[in-house]
């Protein structure tokens, strides 16, 4: 007898969904690729899976999810950062799609990550394991 396949949900866009509408983000951009003229110097969140594992025998998804944000200065991009942080914490609990996000556990807080193709761009940099059992 097989087992049934396993839909796998997509961790980029399940971040993103999550975020775009959070009020503690109202006026950011956010989504999993950078938009057209960006500079570096705009309000953002960009999200990017980074790896992660399926652990089969407890079919769990646990993908690794970055978050590189930016603002015009170093003490936005920062404010940007933690308010990103706060947000994807409340994604523990919800749903997408047929997936549930059961956990979320931070690998790496905000941290400061100069941005060499962007001159003027402030960024920092996160990284989030969430634990989803998909359908």
């Amino acid at each position: 007898m097989t087992e049934p396949l396993v839909i796998f949900p997509d961790v980029e866009r399940l971040v993103v969904e999550h975020l775009k509408n959070r009020p503690e983000l109202a006026g950011v951009l956010v989504d999993n690729r950078t938009p057209p003229g960006f500079d570096g110097t705009q309000k953002a969140v960009l999200v990017s899976r980074a790896g992660g594992v399926w652990v089969e025998d407890i079919h769990l998804d646990q993908p690794l999810v970055d978050l590189e944000v930016y603002g015009p200065d170093k003490p936005t991009a920062h404010t940007v950062a933690t308010a990103a942080r706060t947000a994807l914490f409340t994604v523990r609990g919800t749903t997408f799609g047929t997936a549930g996000v059961t956990d979320i556990v931070e690998v790496d807080g905000p941290r400061w990550l100069p941005d060499h193709l962007h001159a003027a761009a402030s960024r920092y940099l996160s990284t989030v394991r969430l634990s989803i059992r998909p359908a």
